[in-house]
C-alpha cells in the first residue's frame, strides 16, 4: 500500500484527504504543522506529501526545503494543497521542490487524480 502525509492545520482539511485518498486504498498519515510534518516523514515511509502553506510552527514552503534535505524525499512527489494561488508563490513553491498545486476548496476527485498521476 502506498502511503500519503498530510500536514495542514486544519483538521477538517486533513479529514477530507484522509477520507479521498482512504477510500480509494491509500494510507494516510497526519501532521498538523510542517515540524511534527517532518518528524511524520522521518518516522514513515511516505509515497506522496500533500501540504498546506501556512501553518503555525513551521510553514509549507520551509517544510519542503527541510524535507528535500533528507536523502529519501529527494525525489518523493509534493502537492501543495492551499487557500494561495498567487504566481510568485506557486514559483517560490516549485523552486523549493513541490511538484504540483491544488486550490482549496478542492474536489476529492481533483486530489485523487493528482495523487494517481504522480504515484498510481
Amino acid at each position: 500500500m502506498k502511503t500519503v502525509l498530510t500536514v495542514d492545520d486544519s483538521s477538517s482539511v486533513r479529514q477530507m484527504v484522509k477520507i479521498a485518498l482512504g477510500g480509494a486504498g491509500y494510507g494516510v498519515v497526519e501532521a498538523g504543522d510542517g515540524a511534527a510534518g517532518l518528524s511524520a516523514a522521518k518516522a514513515n515511509a511516505v509515497h506522496l506529501v500533500v501540504t498546506d502553506l501556512n501553518m503555525p510552527i513551521m510553514n509549507g514552503l520551509e517544510f519542503i526545503r527541510a524535507l528535500r534535505q533528507l536523502a529519501p524525499y529527494r525525489g518523493v512527489p509534493i502537492v501543495f494543497l492551499t487557500t494561495e494561488s498567487d504566481e510568485s508563490l506557486k514559483r517560490d513553491a516549485k523552486a523549493a521542490g513541490a511538484t504540483a498545486w491544488i486550490t482549496k476548496p478542492f474536489k476529492q476527485e481533483q486530489l485523487l487524480n493528482v495523487v494517481k498521476k504522480l504515484i498510481g
